[in-house]
């Protein structure tokens, strides 16, 4: 098969497109035929640190979008010819290829009313804002959410489930962005390149603070928003944990949810793993009732991906990259429950 590979930790660049033997199903697992998968930040990070689980080389990509082609032993519910879509193992070879093999657990159907590019834009950054919107902070109507970096994957899907939530959605982004995340959902866009993000916020709430903070910038930017949670308010840390102690103890009270979606693999059990595949069901459901936008800014081909990620690296990309992989037929080369 056709796959675009790393041969050791480095930059994007370094990926480069080869030919691997198609892989076969294990017990639990489903073999799919790639049709799209998506671009995240996590690519390029893991392209450069590598893993100590990996072998060499290894094919990159969460975020798949295929036909099941093959069933390992023991799976049920998972049909061949089937499109199913999913957030993978990154210690796993992923779907930057032309076939990538999946826990059974974590797929979950694609509805007919939506294309395969448009569902793979959703899994990673999709799925990390509904954790935090719908599994940690749960968000009810009247309240008010900060939501930083909203532009980006994980900000844009925070706004349009938060506001689906009926809160009122304070974001963050640059000027030639409010637009756009206004468009999504935001009642309000603070440009934090010209504006103060916390003064503005005390002036929007008339200085009572926010229920909830996402944030997706970094321990730096969360321990900053955790001054801006009236009492007894939920924090979001998309991106990396803040300091607890830049506010006093026992006086706001807050609770801090860190997201970490991809430790459903390392961490969690079968409930944890199947939780995937449902929270993934109903962000697909959404974006087929046309009810949540992909986002899909642009489609391209599996030898545009090295380009693609050192494109999203410099952190200026609007919405989801998706790249578009075709396969041909392949003879299967073991017995059992597989398809040609």
């Amino acid at each position: 098969m056709r796959a675009l590979v790393l041969d050791r930790p480095g930059p994007p660049d370094s990926l480069h497109p080869t030919g691997l033997p198609v892989p076969e199903p294990g017990p639990g697992q489903v073999r799919v035929r790639v049709e799209a998968c998506g671009l995240n930040p996590v690519d390029y990070q893991l392209a450069a640190a590598g893993h100590p689980d990996w072998s060499w080389p290894h094919v990159l990509g969460l975020d798949v979008v295929g036909i099941v082609d093959a069933l390992g032993e023991g799976v049920t519910g998972t049909q061949v010819g089937q499109r199913i879509a999913y957030h993978g193992d990154l210690r796993r070879p992923g779907g930057f290829a032309e076939y990538a093999l999946a826990h059974a657990a974590v797929v979950t159907a694609v509805p007919s009313a939506l294309d395969a590019v448009s569902a793979a834009a959703l899994p990673c950054a999709g799925m990390t804002a509904y954790q935090a919107v719908m599994r940690r902070l749960r968000l009810g109507k009247g309240e008010t959410v900060l939501v930083t970096g909203a532009a980006g994957g994980v900000g844009g899907f925070a706004v349009q489930l938060a506001a689906l939530c009926g809160a009122r959605v304070i974001a963050t982004a640059s000027a030639r962005n409010a637009d756009h995340v206004l468009g999504l959902g935001a009642t309000e866009v603070i440009d934090y390149r010209s504006q103060d993000v916390a003064n503005r916020v005390r002036q929007l709430t008339g200085g009572r603070g926010v229920d909830a903070v996402i944030d997706s910038v970094g321990p730096g930017s969360a321990t900053s928003n955790l001054g801006l949670l009236t009492y007894g308010g939920r924090l979001a840390a998309v991106a990396g944990r803040p300091d607890l102690d830049s506010v006093p103890a026992f006086a706001l009270a807050p609770s801090v949810h860190e997201i970490a979606l991809g430790a459903a693999y390392t961490h969690g059990d079968e409930r944890a793993r199947a939780d995937l595949a449902a929270m993934l069901a109903d962000l697909l459901a959404l974006a087929a009732d046309r009810r949540l936008d992909t986002m899909l800014a642009r489609t391209i081909a599996l030898e545009e991906v090295p380009a693609a990620l050192t494109e999203l690296a410099g952190r200026h990309v609007r919405g989801k990259l998706v790249a578009s992989i075709t396969s041909g037929p392949v003879s299967p080369t073991s017995p059992g429950r597989h398809t040609p």
